[in-house]
């Protein structure tokens, strides 16, 4: 099962975690969670290390925006959208599952 500990976001509102080969970013926003894939879908960008405001990220390389709900690209220069990944609180624990439909 792919989990983290909410603990993790104590210090940080991003983490990371792999899933099946894949690095996925997951970012605490209010009290909600978001995961996508962690690698911009226009250059060879983590988005864990972007900027994040209005539910949105910011990739640090070239400052395209990616909604974090939907995945969709928001700003040039990305033109395609990133996997996005379902989350599941259950206790202590944050459960994020792979889309079927994404």
């Amino acid at each position: 099962m792919n989990t983290i500990k909410l603990s993790e976001f104590e210090n940080s509102p991003v983490s990371t975690i792999d899933i099946n080969g894949t690095t996925v970013a997951v970012f605490k926003v209010d009290e909600d969670y978001y995961a996508i894939q962690n690698m911009c879908s226009h250059a060879e960008a983590d988005l864990a290390d972007g900027e994040v405001y209005d539910c949105k990220v910011e990739c640090p390389l070239h400052g395209a925006e990616f909604d974090l709900k939907t995945g969709e690209a928001l700003t040039l220069p990305a033109t395609k959208p990133v996997s996005v990944f379902r989350t599941e609180i259950d206790g202590d624990t944050l459960i994020i599952k792979e889309n079927s439909d994404a």
